[in-house]
């Protein structure tokens, strides 16, 4: 996918790397391709700004002053930070692009870097960052939904999701069935649910079917 100009203007992309005339450089760049750009000296100074939290991408030096930028992308790997990341580097090896990739990195290019190829692994980098912002947000609307549901509505949920028919849930619930049929059908209506295959993934996103299979089981 290639960004048509002007899609991406919301796009920050942040650069790392202790070589002023290349962030210089790369800075003209990818303003030229209407990306926001910041820029930092160090890891440190990356992690100061705020503003790097909206980042679509960061681009990373391997070897900065002080500093290891493979071990910087491992340990946002390990803060749970998923920015995209780009790998760069003067004299790259195939030990260390293999670290990158292992840890996530986009691609590893090596310095002087192509600028095609620098647009190229970008324009991948906020393609992912898309995906991942529309994936959190559909899990977010998820948990809200299933928030939203009484206890009871939860406790049918749970018995749906497990393949019990409605008979069976309001035996192992003690209600009515007519009751069994008001809490369902308001539970489907607050999931927006087209169908029970849709209320078993969305249990499964939620991490709750393991729970709900015990009620197969009868505990």
């Amino acid at each position: 996918m290639t960004l048509a100009k002007g899609d991406a203007s919301s796009e920050l992309i942040c650069v790392v790397d202790d070589d002023a005339d290349f962030r210089d450089s790369l800075d003209s760049l990818l303003r030229s391709a209407d990306f926001q750009v910041r820029t930092f000296a160090d890891p440190e100074d990356f992690m100061r700004c705020e503003a790097a939290d909206q980042a679509a991408c960061l681009i990373l030096d391997v070897n900065l002053n002080g500093a290891n930028g493979l071990d910087f992308q491992e340990a946002l790997l390990d803060s749970d930070t998923d920015v995209p990341v780009i790998l760069i580097s003067g004299a790259g090896d195939v030990p260390m692009t293999v670290r990158a990739m292992k840890a996530g990195a986009i691609t590893f290019l090596t310095k002087p870097v192509d600028e095609k190829a620098m647009l190229s692994a970008i324009d991948e980098a906020v393609r992912r960052d898309r995906e991942r912002k529309r994936s959190a947000a559909a899990m977010t609307s998820l948990q809200d939904r299933y928030e939203s549901l009484t206890p009871r509505e939860r406790d049918v949920f749970g018995l749906v999701t497990a393949g019990l028919m409605n008979k069976q849930i309001a035996g192992r619930l003690e209600l009515s069935e007519i009751t069994v049929k008001i809490h369902r059908g308001n539970m489907v209506r607050k999931m927006e649910a087209d169908s029970v295959a849709d209320l078993v993934r969305m249990a499964e996103a939620l991490g709750i079917r393991e729970n709900a299979r015990r009620y197969n089981r009868g505990a």
